[in-house]
């Protein structure tokens, strides 16, 4: 892969040359033009789009599906004799069977559509954890978890009088699978953890907690949210009784997502929420509820971006994603070199088994102040706590500025972030901030 001529710049700035990535099987050129949002220009410079762990991009293919969706096949779904229903239940429908083949479920029985991971956990908490967690049970989550895997289990525990345990990490910030093995025990009711934390990037060995948790008699969730764009999933390899992602993460529309759940366990859990569409007859003395996934999708749910999401998996799967996995890996060892040369840069989290995210600080310069000014190059990345407080707690700071990758970004990108970082630490060094 050859450096361009924001390479050139670096050494302007006196910045080591740094080790090219392995050329790929994969051009990330050819795929950043299926992205419209990025051929702009922000602040008069071209958009270099670092911010994937909040959000990524839509591929042409997605917004054209939505499109099409909305002009060609728009009904509700499961209710209607007439062609545009029966057209839009087969788009919904088929757009959950490539979720079930995407995280590799055993069936499509097992794929519930929700608004995304938040709502997905949500759902676990109230609906399996209101008739599961009794007073004096445990929960078990890790100092990785996003907030919206850490305030469901909250609020459960003071409801019920469950207690909540924590898995530390180390310094830098991989489980202590030493201390977890503590923390079981026979009051573990259900263990619940990220696959990659969206702060620090790190991969945790789920796989190897889910099979300590199910040894103990726990129950296991997996947030998948951060790890579906970077790597292949498979839900039964994991041995999870729970998953859940957002579409918005992996390319696909906002306000769509996925719980996966094992068919037993769904199929003993009441509903959470109470309308249309769950049920299969109702009286005024009693309501009999569909089969899962049915009894969780009540009401008319976002018909449109299930179908949107069916085509972003469709895009990843054609590109492949331990193809997508592999360039990924090269471009954030290529990343961290780079960042290395910044002065008085500190990376908050330095796992041996990362994905894309590289949150770091830097010494004299506020957070805020280093994403204003990056936003200014037209570098966009994300500078705050990133829900996800107890763990940039637990580095002893309360934000810090983080690019996150994806398969769109290019060797090209990360150059002009760590040019930019030199002249931004001088400048805000120089003034005082």
């Amino acid at each position: 892969m050859e450096v361009g001529a924001l390479s050139v710049q670096l050494r302007a700035e006196q910045v080591p040359d740094l080790p090219l990535p392995a050329s790929p099987a994969f051009d990330p050129r050819a795929a950043r033009r299926d992205f419209p949002i990025l051929n702009q220009t922000v602040h008069g410079k071209p958009l270099i789009w670092l911010d994937n762990a909040a959000t990524t991009q839509k591929p042409q293919a997605v917004i054209d599906r939505l499109a099409r969706f909305y002009a060609e096949e728009n009904s509700n779904i499961h209710r209607a004799a007439h062609a545009l229903a029966a057209r839009a239940t087969d788009a919904y429908e088929e757009a959950r069977e490539k979720a079930r083949r995407f995280v590799g479920a055993a069936d499509t029985g097992e794929i519930v559509f929700v608004r995304g991971a938040t709502e997905a956990i949500n759902l676990v908490a109230k609906a399996w954890g209101r008739q599961h967690i009794r007073e004096g049970d445990e929960i078990v989550v890790t100092w990785l978890e996003h907030h919206a895997n850490i305030v469901p289990w909250q609020q459960l525990c003071a409801e019920t009088g469950a207690r909540l345990r924590v898995v530390p990490v180390d310094e830098d910030g991989q489980i202590r699978l030493d201390e977890y093995a503590r923390l079981l025990n026979p009051r573990t009711r259900l263990v619940s953890l990220t696959l990659v934390s969206n702060a620090l990037g790190t991969v945790t060995p789920a796989a190897e907690m889910v099979a300590m948790a199910r040894s103990a008699g726990a129950v296991t969730l997996v947030d998948g949210a951060q790890a579906v764009s970077h790597m292949p999933v498979n839900v039964q390899a994991l041995g999870c009784d729970f998953f859940v992602l957002s579409g918005h993460k992996m390319f696909g529309p906002t306000g769509i997502g996925l719980l996966y759940g094992r068919r037993e366990v769904l199929e003993g859990m009441q509903p959470w929420q109470g309308g249309g569409n769950m049920i299969t007859d109702v009286t005024f003395e009693k309501t009999v509820y569909q089969p899962a996934p049915m009894r969780f999708e009540a009401g008319t749910g976002n018909i449109a971006d299930a179908v949107g999401l069916g085509a972003a998996i469709d895009y990843l799967e054609r590109i492949g994603m331990p193809v997508i996995a592999a360039y990924e890996h090269s471009l954030l060892e290529y990343a961290t070199a780079g960042l290395s040369t910044v002065p008085g840069l500190r990376l908050i989290g330095t796992a041996r088994e990362k994905a894309g995210v590289l949150s770091f600080v830097l010494d004299g310069c506020r957070t805020e102040e280093v994403g204003r000014a990056l936003d200014r190059e037209g570098i966009a990345v994300r500078s705050g706590h990133h829900c996800a407080q107890p763990i940039l707690r637990r580095f002893g700071v309360e934000s810090t500025v983080r690019p996150s990758l994806a398969f769109y970004n290019t060797c090209e990108d990360l150059d002009a972030l760590t040019a930019a970082l030199h002249r931004i630490r001088h400048t805000l060094v120089r003034r005082g901030h």
